[in-house]
């Protein structure tokens, strides 16, 4: 059993708010995600619920099969699915088929040490040409983590092989969490 699904079943789960990522609605309500789409750590699917409404076809992903079992509870909003896999050791059936990977935080849940194999693991979900969008924590209170903080420079060195299209700070945050995380859009390079 892993940490994270002793904490999805003790309900040790505070990143939990209830509700999609303030973030990713606000990009939402500007920008329209199509396609396949992969959210690592996808919890308990907020996240996915919000982008299947807008008429994507999301795949959630998630170690602890606790927070699978809790998402596929919810109502569906529209094509979703949930999917119980480690996210740094991708099965065949998730490689190169995804136009788009999406990420709140997911990053800089896991200790840095893993960092460059989650940026594999981007690489090898997209398809040629596909996007990630991803809200990078780089401002966490806690020194030790998680959530562990990242810094713009190191975001910059570990995306590298992608061509980041854009970087901003979001106006819509959780509580707390106001002008402490940066999302960027990264293009896959055929």
């Amino acid at each position: 059993m892993t940490d994270w699904e002793k904490r999805w079943q003790v309900g040790d789960t505070g990143w939990d708010h209830g509700k999609p990522s303030p973030p990713l609605v606000e990009y939402l309500e500007k920008h329209p995600v199509e396609g396949r789409v992969l959210v690592p750590g996808c919890g308990s699917g907020h996240d996915v619920r919000a982008l299947a409404r807008g008429g994507a076809d999301v795949w959630g992903l998630d170690l602890a099969p606790s927070a699978v079992a809790k998402a596929e509870r919810f109502p569906r909003a529209g094509s979703e699915s949930y999917h119980e896999g480690d996210w740094l050791n991708l099965k065949s059936d998730f490689e190169a088929c995804f136009d788009w990977v999406v990420e709140h935080t997911c990053f800089c849940a896991l200790d840095p040490s893993l960092r460059t194999a989650y940026v594999e693991s981007v690489g090898k979900a997209l398809r040629p040409g596909g996007t990630f969008l991803g809200v990078f924590y780089l401002r966490p209170r806690a020194e030790n983590g998680p959530p562990f903080g990242v810094t713009e420079s190191e975001l910059d060195a570990y995306f590298r092989r992608f061509e980041l299209k854009e970087k901003w700070t979001p106006t819509a945050a959780y509580p707390g969490r106001e002008g402490r995380e940066e999302m960027r859009v990264y293009r896959k390079e055929c």
